[in-house]
């Protein structure tokens, strides 16, 4: 059991994705595991070089058991491939695995709730596992949660977004490099929905091609 108040009494020592993933179904690093319906590892292939990293599992995913599958997910896939970035060669996970979510007025509706810095740091292990196992080259770093999850509280999306920086050298190369920008799920909510989605194509066509 973990006894430091995050998951790495959970994460076993291995570098294999699947282990992590099976492993991660009974994590109770943090209070999160007890609403949502199941934990949302990461998905891709194991020699992925690109790790897109979100904030969270929303409604869709917690149900499926799946990352990015909900209307989110659909509008990223569409922006990977007009950035000329091939989906099935990227590993796309989530800073916190489980759903965090309050309920609507009508007792029905899972409306998302923003994962606490707490909660994303209990998380933290396994996305250090994942790292692990993939050792990819670059993170794409998607909305402010997923940045600072790597970067630290005050970093600012804003401030740089679709620059290529420095991963922390805690990581020890692996990313060697982080890419932010915002997450997909704000293009569905922006005003202009257009201009913002253009905004995130061109951020993506900043990873380098191999």
């Amino acid at each position: 059991m973990a006894t430091r108040g995050d998951a790495s009494g959970f994460v076993p020592d291995s570098t294999d994705p699947a282990r992590l993933r099976e492993a991660s179904r009974s994590c109770k690093g943090c209070g999160l595991y007890r609403d949502a319906t199941q934990t949302v590892f990461g998905a891709g292939p194991a020699g992925a070089r690109i790790v897109l990293l979100g904030e969270q599992p929303g409604d869709k995913e917690d149900r499926e058991g799946e990352p990015f599958v909900g209307p989110a997910g659909r509008l990223l896939d569409r922006a990977l491939v007009e950035a000329g970035i091939d989906r099935d060669e990227v590993y796309v996970t989530n800073a916190v695995k489980h759903f965090k979510f309050t309920r609507a007025a009508n007792g029905k509706q899972r409306i998302h709730k923003k994962p606490s810095r707490v909660e994303v740091v209990a998380c933290r292990p396994w996305l250090l596992a994942e790292f692990g196992a993939l050792h990819p080259e670059l993170v794409v770093l998607l909305g402010a949660t997923a940045a600072q999850a790597l970067l630290g509280p005050s970093f600012k999306v804003t401030q740089h977004r679709g620059e290529l920086l420095p991963a922390p050298e805690e990581l020890d190369g692996h990313p060697g490099q982080v890419l932010p920008t915002v997450h997909p799920s704000s293009v569905l909510r922006a005003p202009d929905r257009d201009s913002a989605y253009a905004d995130l194509v061109a951020d993506l066509r900043a990873v380098p091609s191999r």
